[in-house]
């Protein structure tokens, strides 16, 4: 129990009236009590965020691409590998969320908390770890994709553009060529860099941050002499 929390209890208690045992792990299942019920409603936030994300995805791959590339008139076409490559990426994130939440709620059950809460918060945390590992796993495999996607279509595009031009790759100034090619790098860098640190302060904001108190509370716990 942080001092702060202590010291605030201590003034509430009468004089000479002084913590005992079942006061203070009372205080600590409480604590425990109020971070579980937090992570499960991020764990509802995430869910929301997770189907925008993919509906997002999704959309850009059957709608907002073929039909910017339709209205561009370039004949240029999204290969079948490049969208299956999206669909594999998808999937494979909302399974790492689907296995986190089932495992999450098949440890935090409501009796488990109350009868066995230190073996609870060991296999929250746990799986709070597990699940971390899993997500940034997860991203890593829908960065390569983005960048897949990215460096196909920047390389079709420069193609389609120089054949219209009745030019050939090897024609094209070494410098042009190099510009082109490093302001399309910067781009990707700056898109996955962007979507990297947005979805890594979500992951820390929604879960991340909980498996430092969960642990301090553990040890609160076990300071105590309250294990079960």
């Amino acid at each position: 129990m942080d001092i702060k929390e202590l010291k605030k209890t201590w003034d509430r208690m009468p004089s000479g009236n002084p913590l005992d045992e079942r006061q203070i792990s009372g205080m600590v299942r409480k604590k425990a009590g109020h971070l579980i019920g937090r992570i499960d409603r991020n764990i509802r936030i995430g869910f929301v965020i997770l189907f925008l994300l993919i509906t997002l995805f999704l959309l850009d791959d059957f709608v907002f691409s073929p039909l910017l590339l339709d209205k561009l008139g370039s004949g240029l076409e999204i290969p079948g590998w490049l969208t299956f490559l999206s669909i594999f990426c998808n999937a494979f994130l909302f399974i790492t969320f689907l296995f986190f939440a089932v495992q999450y709620y098949h440890v935090k059950k409501k009796d488990a908390i109350n009868s066995h809460l230190r073996d609870t918060l060991v296999k929250i945390i746990r799986t709070l770890r597990i699940y971390q590992r899993l997500f940034y796993l997860a991203l890593t495999v829908l960065f390569v994709a983005v960048s897949i996607s990215f460096i196909t279509g920047m390389v079709a595009g420069m193609t389609e553009s120089l054949n219209g031009q009745g030019l050939l790759l090897e024609e094209v100034p070494v410098g042009r060529l190099a510009l082109a090619i490093g302001t399309g790098l910067g781009v990707l860098g700056t898109i996955v860099g962007g979507l990297f640190l947005f979805l890594r302060w979500g992951f820390r904001r929604l879960y991340g941050n909980y498996i430092h108190k969960l642990k301090q509370t553990l040890r609160e716990l076990e300071e105590e002499g309250m294990e079960e």
